[in-house]
């Protein structure tokens, strides 16, 4: 990873990318500071330090702190997967949405609709902070000071959008998972130093953060290996004649990836899972309820929510799988260029068998990412490690970097075509 990096440097179109990027990224964790005007912080640090902690966990470490501190990005950039969620589903149900999004300018207004839903979705999440859950710690309860604080947290997941935007365009990798990435990143120090400070005093036990690091460890490896498998399905191409030269007649594959759909399942069942307790601080009555029932800090919620997580993340692996891969259009397009799989009739046949092997691989995929996102969290429910950033975390840090990586490389291998036509 470091000689790529290395490597990639030494071109001065990657250099600019990367360094964009850096202080893109920068410019986020600046903004991550930066608290909401009008707010008291006193009242914020009280309320995170009593009961409703456990339930607050998850949406503080997925910022990178921003949510604790009540700052202008403390929404973070969830509007905006979620609005992606919701328009992805759509164009499911909805026949003519998908053929519009299908069009030649169809990626664009798809763009514009996701921008349009997640200001939508920000405006509705930042007054339930703002009347419900955090509505104590506005200092000044006018209308035009509880408006004002609302205006602010929209604006920065608007911000935060245009930002992820912004670098998946002139940068390098996805804008939208490196902010997630940098956000959870952000919090691994304080985490670190906590475990230190509890392994001093005695309240944990070096067994409990051995057997953390192992199936962190583990997590990692497991990332790498599911992201990198694939089966190969040959492809032998038939040969023609045009004029006096002769055309194909070479065998080659197709790499259908063991997971094609990356960490995106995980982020997006996490988004998902994370609705009941955005709900709950319209009514803070609720939050008792929803702790117990949808959150992992305490029984039956732990159960609950491992098994609801399970689940979406297999719906998901196999929901984008579709969206990225579809067995019948490749196979049509295999026939038109000539090419078939051996034994296999092309056509109908071609197609079927391309999604027979998609499912297989697909399920093989889902359950790995679902194991690896679970296990870990189970294992901090039943130990004493303070530690907020459990599977689910490493997973995203581990299959981002793990994407961009494979970006860089493929703009280095682009740009070595480049010079090698010239």
């Amino acid at each position: 990873m470091f000689e790529t990096l290395k490597n990639a440097w030494k071109i001065p179109d990657l250099r600019k990318r990367m360094t964009f990027t850096f202080l893109m990224l920068v410019v986020y964790r600046l903004g991550a500071v930066i608290p909401v005007p009008g707010i008291d912080r006193a009242v914020v640090s009280n309320m995170f330090s009593g009961s409703a902690g456990g339930l607050l966990d998850f949406f503080d470490m997925m910022s990178g702190g921003a949510f604790k501190d009540f700052t202008i990005f403390a929404l973070n950039i969830y509007p905006y997967i979620t609005a992606s969620i919701i328009l992805q589903l759509l164009a499911i149900a909805i026949p003519k949405l998908e053929e519009m999004f299908k069009r030649e300018d169809g990626k664009k207004k798809m763009g514009q609709w996701t921008r349009y839903i997640t200001v939508v979705l920000a405006l509705i999440q930042a007054t339930a902070y703002s009347v419900g859950f955090f509505n104590q710690a506005i200092i000044d309860q006018s209308f035009l000071s509880i408006v004002s604080v609302i205006i602010v947290l929209t604006a920065g997941t608007a911000f935060l959008m245009w930002l992820g935007e912004l670098i998946t365009d002139r940068g390098i990798g996805n804008g939208i998972s490196l902010i997630i990435m940098i956000g959870i990143i952000s919090r691994y120090p304080s985490d670190v130093g906590r475990v230190i400070f509890q392994a001093q005093n005695g309240s944990v036990s070096f067994i409990e953060i051995i057997l953390f690091l192992v199936f962190a460890l583990i997590i990692v490896v497991g990332v790498i290996a599911i992201q990198q498998g694939e089966r190969r399905v040959p492809v032998q191409y038939a040969k023609r004649v045009v004029g006096r030269k002769m055309y194909g007649g070479q065998s080659t594959h197709i790499p259908m990836k063991v997971l094609m759909a990356g960490v995106m399942p995980v982020i997006f069942a996490s988004t998902l899972l994370a609705i009941p307790q955005t709900l709950a601080f319209f009514v803070p009555s609720m939050a008792g309820g929803v702790e117990k029932y949808f959150s992992t800090a305490q029984s039956p919620g732990i159960y609950v929510y491992t098994l609801l997580n399970i689940l979406l993340i297999i719906f998901f692996t196999y929901f984008y799988t579709a969206v990225q891969f579809n067995p019948f259009e490749y196979s049509t397009t295999l026939k038109e260029n000539g090419g078939f799989i051996p034994g296999i009739r092309p056509g109908r046949p071609t197609a079927e068998y391309l999604n027979r092997v998609l499912n297989r691989i697909t399920i093989a995929g889902a359950v790995a990412l679902a194991v690896i996102a679970t296990i870990p969290t189970l294992i901090l429910s039943f130990t004493d490690l303070n530690i907020y950033f459990g599977g689910t975390s490493l997973l995203i840090v581990t299959g981002v970097a793990l994407e961009t990586m494979k970006q860089v490389e493929a703009q280095m291998l682009m740009r070595h075509y480049k010079g090698f036509l010239k």
